[in-house]
Order: C-alpha cells, then sequence, then structure tokens
C-alpha cells in the first residue's frame, strides 16, 4: 500500500499583477510544513510539483526547510498532470459577457467591485468565481481556447495513475492547487462535478489530504489537514 500526500500551495498573491507568486504569509506556511514533517520524522520516497510557481515553490521551501532539519528530501520533479485549472483565463474571457446578461454573476460582480477592504475582496471575488466556473464546469459555459473542465479531470486522473504505476510501498507528496485536490477525492469518492469543486474550494493554502492506494483501490485516509498552522491568521484559502 503506497501513500500520497497532496498539497495545495501556500498562499498565492491575491490581487496582484502576478498571482502566480506565493505571498509572504503563503511562504511561510510552507515553510512550516516542511519544519512540522522533520520534527515528526517523516520520510518521503517521491516528491513532485505542479508546473505553476507557486505550486514549485512551495514544495522547495519545505523541502529547505526539512534538509535544514536533517531531513533527506528527493529531488522535486515536474508532473504537468497536476497543473491547475484555468480558472483565471475562464474569468477573464467569460466575465464580461456574463456580466451582460446573467443577473447573479452581475449582482456579484458589483458587490466585488464595491468592495471596501481586503478581505471583503476575498469573499466577494470568491461568491464571484464560484458562480462562474460552476457554469463553465456543468458545460453551461463554453470558452474558447480553454483546457473544458472534462479534459482537466481526465489530465489529473492520469497523473494518478501514473504514480499508481510505480509500485512497491512509497510515500509520495504531490504539491498542486485546489483543483487538482478536488478531482483526487473524487476519484475517492465518487462525486458529481458541484461536489468536486466544492470539496476544491475548500482546500486551504498548504493543507494536506492524505490517500492510500494500491493496484486499483483507491482511498481517502484525511482532508484538508493544517496541524502545522496553529496560528489562525496562517489558515487561508486564497
Amino acid at each position: 500500500m503506497s501513500r500520497l500526500l497532496l498539497i495545495r500551495h501556500g498562499q498565492a498573491s491575491f490581487m496582484e499583477q502576478d498571482y502566480d507568486r506565493l505571498s509572504a504569509v503563503g511562504e511561510i506556511q510552507a515553510r512550516l510544513l516542511g519544519e512540522y514533517w522533520a520534527q515528526r520524522g517523516a520520510t518521503l520516497d517521491a516528491v513532485f510539483s505542479g508546473p505553476r510557481k507557486r505550486q514549485v515553490d512551495t514544495a522547495i521551501i519545505a523541502g529547505e526547510a526539512c534538509r535544514k532539519a536533517g531531513m533527506i528530501w528527493p529531488q522535486i520533479e515536474i508532473m504537468n498532470e497536476f497543473d491547475e485549472y484555468s480558472g483565471e483565463a475562464v474569468m477573464e474571457r467569460s466575465l464580461p459577457g456574463l456580466v451582460e446578461t446573467d443577473v447573479k454573476v452581475r449582482e456579484l460582480h458589483r458587490a466585488f467591485a464595491s468592495a471596501q477592504d481586503l478581505a471583503e475582496k476575498h469573499r466577494t471575488f470568491q461568491r464571484l468565481f464560484e458562480a462562474v466556473i460552476s457554469r463553465w464546469a456543468s458545460g453551461e459555459l463554453h470558452v474558447e481556447e480553454i483546457e473544458p473542465w472534462a479534459s482537466f479531470t481526465s489530465r489529473v486522473r492520469r497523473g494518478l495513475a501514473g504514480l499508481a504505476s510505480g509500485g512497491g510501498n512509497r510515500n509520495i507528496a504531490v504539491f498542486s492547487s485546489g483543483g487538482p485536490v478536488g478531482v483526487t477525492v473524487q476519484r475517492a469518492l465518487d462525486l458529481s462535478v458541484e461536489h468536486t469543486l466544492r470539496t476544491a474550494w475548500m482546500a486551504r493554502n498548504a493543507s494536506v489530504s492524505e490517500f492510500l492506494f494500491s493496484g486499483e483501490r483507491f482511498s481517502m485516509s484525511s482532508f484538508n489537514t493544517v496541524p502545522h498552522l496553529d496560528d489562525p491568521a496562517l489558515l487561508t484559502y486564497r
């Protein structure tokens, strides 16, 4: 039986020009994860990351903390299968039209545009994001030149199958994003698209979800755990 630790990246740079960059909080979250593993004598046989900078940097920072504490940290391997879906591109290309034609989206967009502080912007943006992405993932909204939701889920499942094909009893860490976390839970629990999205949006930054697999068997042991983050200020979702 092999064990997969699936980690969502640390907090990225919300509302900045380059979202795909860890914030100062995200860097702390990643470091604390590495220190937590090292303190408990964790062992990893392989470490993988999706290709996004926020994913790779979370793995690098966690690894540096592990090595500093004397823990062996395998070479990070990039797996494109664990890239996030193109949520930002879906929003950018579809939002203008939806604001014109969809009353709910228009109201959510107005609430986001009038938000007075960063916390309120986080909340209102997430509601807007969920409304748009739900329409896209269900097939109600088609966006040209964007990988469809069905193709995204198939890609993540190929990545999971690739990990399983390695055989043996291994401890594997994969640094990815909320979308692949949701799809992996879907693989274990046979969730609908709607519930897969809800699960993905629940994943905290730098959280760890654990899965066990052997052959065709694939089960979830824990979800969205953050024992390394004991400061409430470090519990973030975006």
